[in-house]
């Protein structure tokens, strides 16, 4: 019996993996999650992608990073999802702003 009340209780909040896509809001990202299903009548396997709004608090994701966001409350009309973790930094040069010339 204390070996049952030492064990955590699973989260039943999904998980998902995918590539960020976007960084150009504030704390939000843009991640796409490719899925493969099987086609019901041809039995051919498709690739299929959405893209889910999440939570980036320190906006430590940047894009082509593969993340791992979980499920949450609503946080805004289309954020529902807030980033775990970063599984793998992308090899990408980062963009850097430039200043806009006045004129």
């Amino acid at each position: 019996m204390a070996e049952a009340a030492a064990v955590k209780p699973e989260s039943r909040r999904t998980e998902k993996i995918g590539n960020v896509v976007s960084t150009k809001m504030q704390k939000t990202i843009v991640v796409e999650v490719e899925m493969r299903k099987t086609h019901p009548k041809y039995k051919r396997v498709i690739k299929l992608s959405k893209k889910f709004y999440a939570h980036d608090e320190q906006n430590s994701a940047r894009v082509g990073d593969v993340v791992r966001i979980r499920e949450s409350r609503p946080l805004s009309k289309l954020k529902r999802w807030t980033l775990e973790e970063v599984v793998r930094r992308s090899s990408l040069p980062q963009h850097e702003e430039l200043p806009q010339p006045a004129v």
